[in-house]
Parts: C-alpha cells; structure tokens; sequence
C-alpha cells in the first residue's frame, strides 16, 4: 500500500477514525457474548448443539481472512474496512431471527465472515497510520478494542437485566455500530495500492523477484514477506494463552484452588483489565524500548506471571498470577500485527490476513488444548502449556526486527526509534 500524504489535522482525524473502528468491533463481539444464552435458551439447544453453531463464527472468520488479504493489497484498506464496518451492525441482527441450528450456523459464518474481514483491513489501516506517524500507535488500536468488549458486554447485560430480547438488543446495537461505521468512514486515511511491475514480479528490498523466489529480504514461494508465517507462529502463541485465560482461568482458581464462583471470576477480571491497562501503556513503551526489547521484557512477564498463579498454589497468587499474564501478553500482539503489516507494505494485507489467521486458530485451540492435557495429567500442569509459550516468544522476540537493508515498496524510508519507517508526511 502507498500512503497519500496526509496533513497534520487529517492525521488526527485518520487515528480517531482506527480508534472508532477498533471500538465498534469489540462493541459487535462484547454484544454478540452477553446474549449468547438468550439465543440458546430461544432455540432450546443443547451444549453440544450450540458449540456446532458457534463453529460458523471461526470458520466465517477464517474464511473472510483468507479473502480479504488480497483485496486489501489491490484495493486499499479504506476501501476494504468501511463496508465491512457497515456490515457488522447487520450481521449482528441475523442471529437473532433464525428458526433453527443449521441457519444459526450459517448466520454466524456470515457474522464471522464480515468479522474477520474487518479484523484485518483495520490492522491494515492502523498500520497506514502508524506510518504517517512514524511512531507506534498499535497498542492503544487494540486497547480500544477491549474497552468496546466491555461496553458490548455492559450493553447486553443491561438489555437482558431489562428482560429484552436479543433481537432488540441486536437492533439497538447494530444501529450503533452502524453509526460508529460512518462517522469512521468521513475520517478514514485513504491509502492507494502499491504500484507492481508490469511482468508481475514483486519489488522487494533493493531486487525485483518472481513470487517463487526467496532473497535475503524478499518474499518467501507462497508470495509473503520473508519472516511472516514466523510472526504467525508467535501469534498463536500469544493467543493460545488469551483463550486459556479467557476459559480456564476462573475454572483453575475454583476447581484447583478452592475459590467461591464469586471469587474465582477475579482472576479472568484481573486479566483483562491488566491487559487493557497495558495495551495503552504499550505504545509509549515501544516508542521508550523498541519492539523487540519490549516484545522479550513482556513474554518473560507472561511465563513468569502465569508460573506464579500455577505454582503458587494460593487464591491471591493465582488472581495476582493471571494479572501479570494478561500484562505481559498485552503487547505482543500489538507489536506482531505492526511487524507484519510494515514488513512490506505492497503486501501488508496478505501478511496481516496470515498472521491474523494463525493467532485466531491459536484463540480456538488454546481452551482444547489445556483441556486435552488436564485430562492427561491435572488442569495445574495443563497451564504450563503456555507458560512454555511465552517463554518461547520471549526468545524469539527478535523476529520482530525487520529486515536491516529492506526498502519496500518504493524508496527507502527511514525508520525511527521504534522501528515504524516514517511515511512521506508532515511530522507530527
């Protein structure tokens, strides 16, 4: 993608309009979770008939990761997010409405189709941004996008305390969103495809290759920058402990050790608020430290944080435990997305649509997997899973540094301190 110089207003107008999009689809997700109960008891299904339904989420998700890479990169990402912002408050109805569990399924492939789509093309256009900038901004994108969980969340508790139904808390919802959608849109920053070779070869770093070549700093045979299926690696990595949090944490704390129901839902509660807390401080500290130093410091405070809570074998480490892990994960995901996306910026949207799809399949499988293994030996043991995971992603922190002679995409940009090559824009 090539970034169209912007001014020093339309910069703000451009973050506010990130900042919007990231809040609208937490609002979308937050909402969809706090009535998912109202929807199982109006269809009358069972545990097993609802997981079959809530499949069509991940695999709509997925599906719309796989597509919207390339027309993010053809197209631009404006182009790709704003429609697929819109969307989101239709697709939240259709739920809402369906007779039965196979047209539950397909409602929410829709729903996860135009979820996922939009997951990648506003990464995409944060990235744009954080280029105009020159600076990290990508934590505080998706810091917002937690506090938009949190008032979907709040919204659809208030909704069902008021015994309305989901389809008028959708409606009500999907109006916002809608809303949020448009006022996005008029301030959205407009970036143009990055212009290719007419013989269809890919300029990348200081050599023109066919997709089937490598080079020291060129794509890899599947046409993707070198080094991203490797920042997908870590993504799943990352994401495996989000949904181990999110699914075991408050299980652990009363099932292994002893806490009230009450109780035992203050470890998840001090996960995602540290989260969130450090998410914003993480900009500040990837502009302070760099990417890699803070991406290492951090897994080391996941490990370390999580092995607390598995080891240390009281209810307050355990809450203290699962706090530190979810600050330690805070950041990485930002800081991999914003790697992926700046590898090559002709390609940011295939990158940033792999790396997602990899993190995502970490988000699903994380839950099963330490299921699996407690079954195997105890849900204690079973947490050290991705205590090891963190570890390893604060070893393999350095592949977030890019490539040292890598020029993509037209002349050389320099990069600043944190390591966001600066677009061709007034400073900010």
């Amino acid at each position: 993608m090539v970034l169209l110089a912007p001014s020093r207003p339309a910069l703000l107008r451009a973050r506010l309009a990130v900042y919007g999009l990231f809040l609208l689809s937490g609002l979308t997700i937050g909402t969809w979770t706090a009535r998912v109960p109202a929807i199982k008891e109006r269809l009358a299904l069972g545990d097993g008939e609802l997981s079959l339904g809530l499949l069509g989420i991940a695999a709509g998700a997925i599906a719309g990761m796989q597509i919207v890479g390339r027309l993010i990169d053809r197209f631009g990402s404006h182009r790709v997010m704003v429609p697929m912002a819109m969307a989101q408050g239709f697709v939240l109805v259709l739920p809402a409405y369906v007779p039965n569990l196979p047209s539950l399924a397909l409602a929410l492939f829709v729903f996860g189709l135009a979820h996922g789509s939009l997951d990648v093309a506003m990464n995409a256009n944060a990235v744009v941004v954080e280029r105009a900038y020159g600076r990290t901004l990508m934590g505080s994108f998706h810091a917002v996008f937690s506090i938009g969980g949190f008032l979907g969340a709040a919204i659809g508790g208030l909704f069902a305390h008021a015994s309305v139904d989901a389809g008028r808390t959708f409606l009500s919802a999907g109006l916002l969103i809608v809303v949020l959608a448009v006022a996005s849109a008029r301030w959205a920053m407009h970036d143009a495809p990055a212009e290719a070779p007419a013989d269809g070869t890919t300029v990348t770093g200081d050599s023109v290759t066919g997709d089937s070549t490598t080079g020291t700093t060129g794509t890899t045979k599947a046409g993707l920058p070198r080094g991203v299926l490797f920042l997908g690696v870590l993504a799943f990595c990352c994401l495996v402990g989000e949904g181990t949090a999110a699914d075991w944490s408050s299980v652990y704390l009363v099932e292994t050790l002893g806490s009230s129901p009450g109780a035992g839902a203050a470890a998840y509660a001090a996960f995602a608020v540290m989260m969130t807390a450090g998410r914003f401080a993480g900009d500040r500290l990837a502009n302070l430290l760099g990417p890699v130093p803070l991406v290492r410091y951090c897994g080391i405070l996941a490990a370390g944080g999580l092995a607390l809570a598995v080891l240390g074998g009281a209810r307050i480490t355990g809450v203290i435990g699962f706090g530190l892990f979810g600050a330690g994960l805070s950041c990485t995901i930002p800081q991999v997305f914003s790697a992926a996306g700046h590898r090559d910026p002709a390609q940011a949207g295939r990158a940033l649509a792999r790396v997602a799809s990899l993190g995502y399949a970490g988000l699903l499988a994380g839950p099963v997997l330490i299921g699996g293994a407690s079954e195997l030996s105890t849900l204690r043991y079973a947490l050290l899973i991705p205590v090891v995971l963190s570890a390893f992603v604060a070893l393999a922190a350095p592949a977030l540094r890019a490539p040292a002679t890598a020029t993509p995409a037209g002349p050389a940009e320099p990069a600043t301190e944190s390591g966001v090559p600066g677009g061709n824009v007034t400073p900010v």
